[in-house]
């Protein structure tokens, strides 16, 4: 699988992704070594034209990808790079409310809460008492 240059792009400064791309080999290098996730917020970054885009084409898509519909639907993708995952969620109208890169085993967003657990395991116990 051949992955683009960071340099590819010339209609942009290339300085941001690359401090980006630095960034992300930072936090994958604490999960890696102490557990740490570590998360990009997007909307807060001042990108030139074309950076956007051009940090999605260097990222690229791996082989995972989520779709969550609650408040309003959330797409979690895995780059091409395992443990970094780019989150991005919609309001009901379809924009943009927050677009993250997220370093992590998983996507905080798709692990289990323990109250959503325990709730699990109350209806199906009292679904297996049902059947009795």
């Amino acid at each position: 699988m051949n992955f683009p240059p960071i340099h590819a792009q010339s209609t942009y400064s290339v300085g941001n992704i690359r401090a980006l791309m630095n960034e992300i080999v930072a936090c994958l290098e604490k999960l890696d070594r102490d557990d740490e996730i570590g998360m990009i917020d997007l909307n807060s970054l001042p990108f030139s034209p074309g950076e956007y885009e051009a940090l999605r084409q260097t990222l690229g898509q791996g082989e995972v990808s989520i779709r969550i519909e609650a408040i309003g639907p959330s797409e979690i993708i895995e780059t091409h790079y395992p443990g970094v995952w780019w989150v991005t969620h919609y309001n009901v109208e379809g924009d943009i409310v927050a677009d993250a890169i997220e370093i992590a085993w998983l996507p905080q967003i798709i692990r289990s809460q323990p109250e959503d657990v325990r709730a699990g395991l109350a209806r199906l116990k009292a679904q297996l008492n049902d059947q009795d």
